[in-house]
């Protein structure tokens, strides 16, 4: 059983206009069960190019509280220039505009609107792009504005789920607290370290007033951002976790995704295979006759040698195989009139220790030379008798 009956009865009976009250315990369960992969890079790009990212919406809230603030404390007496500019160009014309039918009201009210709010709105957007562009980089796309049926059917129980019984849920709760904790706690320690000032605004002027009140407040809203900024690092970190933990996979939806990113293993085994070939037929028509020996096992192995004196270290292999390409190596070789060396000990190790465009191993360096000698030698009388025939 999954589920948690709770009644109200307290003999565990349920009696008339009593409700009951079922839980299910798959509420408790780890959001994302069964997700035991780790997501891939692949997985990671293609949430990007979904808009799925992490990011902390603390860092976008603090910046745009702290540098509008900041934009405010610098902007102060410009502003309250134009507010004063503003107040007194009103009241020296107060008799004169018909606020019903005339028009400049509004139009410099507007163009006084812009001028106190415009700076700070900029910095604003300018503040919340930062905070963006900081967490994931500049990143443009359309498919979170494409509508998502499947959301206006609310489900109770996976919202409950999430923001009540998750780790985001618990989270985002202290979070909070914290959050409150934070702003309160700020605005008592200053208001507490002024109590006295502020006691004294009701016998103090106006532009006192003003300015003791302008102070405290702008005090409040840069330390309670720059500590909003501290925590945002917490919750950046805690948002790119839940992030990762968001996109693991199951088992079979790895392999799914491996087969979409790489390929199908079937396919890929018909390419690889169909390479090899190319690769052999290239290697057959090409390498094996200008080879100078083919060392043979003679049947499971064939090694092909190729040697320039003076030119190279050593002897290099140019070909090799085993079993069905062994017999086609020496087959090339035989028609091109290459010569075939059988020796099972040489042929073996040579094919397990030296790869194809790699020089013969140093061990091995006396006993090819003999066999090239033996065989040039042989190379050279064959050479001579051809002459011969060819002169006769």
């Amino acid at each position: 059983m999954n589920r948690m009956e709770i009644w109200t009865a307290g003999d565990g009976t349920v009696k008339p206009g009593e409700v009951t009250l079922i839980l299910d315990l798959q509420w408790f369960a780890a959001e994302d069960e069964g997700r035991t992969e780790e997501p891939t890079e692949f997985t990671y790009q293609k949430a990007r190019e979904e808009g799925r990212l992490a990011k902390s919406q603390e860092l976008i809230g603090a910046l745009v509280l702290l540098l509008p603030a900041l934009a405010i404390l610098f902007l102060a007496p410009s502003m309250l220039r134009t507010s004063v500019e503003m107040l007194r160009l009103f009241l020296t014309r107060a008799a004169e505009i018909d606020t019903v039918k005339d028009r400049l009201a509004a139009g410099l009210s507007f163009l006084y609107f812009i001028r106190l709010a415009l700076p700070i709105v900029v910095i604003a957007m300018f503040a919340g792009i930062l905070a963006n562009l900081i967490q994931t980089g500049f990143l443009f796309t359309t498919k979170p504005l494409v509508p998502d049926f499947s959301r206006i059917i609310p489900h109770i129980g996976r919202y409950f789920q999430r923001t009540l019984f998750s780790a985001a849920g618990i989270f985002n709760f202290f979070k909070s607290i914290v959050k409150m904790a934070i702003i309160g706690g700020v605005a008592f320690l200053l208001i507490r370290l002024d109590i006295e000032k502020l006691a004294n605004l009701q016998k103090a002027d106006l532009w006192l007033g003003i300015t003791t009140i302008a102070s405290l407040a702008s005090r409040m809203l840069i330390i309670s951002a720059l500590l909003l900024l501290v925590l945002s690092i917490p919750d950046y970190m805690f948002q790119r976790w839940q992030f990762r933990e968001s996109l693991k996979m199951t088992i079979q939806q790895a392999k799914e995704e491996r087969k979409q990113y790489e390929g199908d293993p079937y396919v890929r085994s018909r390419l690889r295979q169909r390479m090899r070939d190319i690769l052999t037929r290239d290697m057959l028509r090409k390498v094996i006759p200008r080879a100078d020996v083919v060392i043979t096992n003679p049947t499971h192995y064939a090694v092909a040698l190729e040697y320039h004196i003076g030119q190279w270290e050593a002897p290099v292999v140019t070909a090799k195989g085993e079993d069905n390409l062994a017999l086609m190596i020496k087959r090339v070789a035989a028609q091109h009139e290459v010569p075939i060396v059988e020796n099972k000990i040489l042929a073996r190790s040579l094919y397990a220790e030296a790869e194809i465009g790699d020089y013969i191993p140093e061990a091995y360096y006396k006993v090819v030379a003999s066999i090239l000698s033996t065989v040039m030698n042989i190379n050279e009388e064959r050479r001579k008798r051809k002459e011969a025939d060819r002169g006769a």
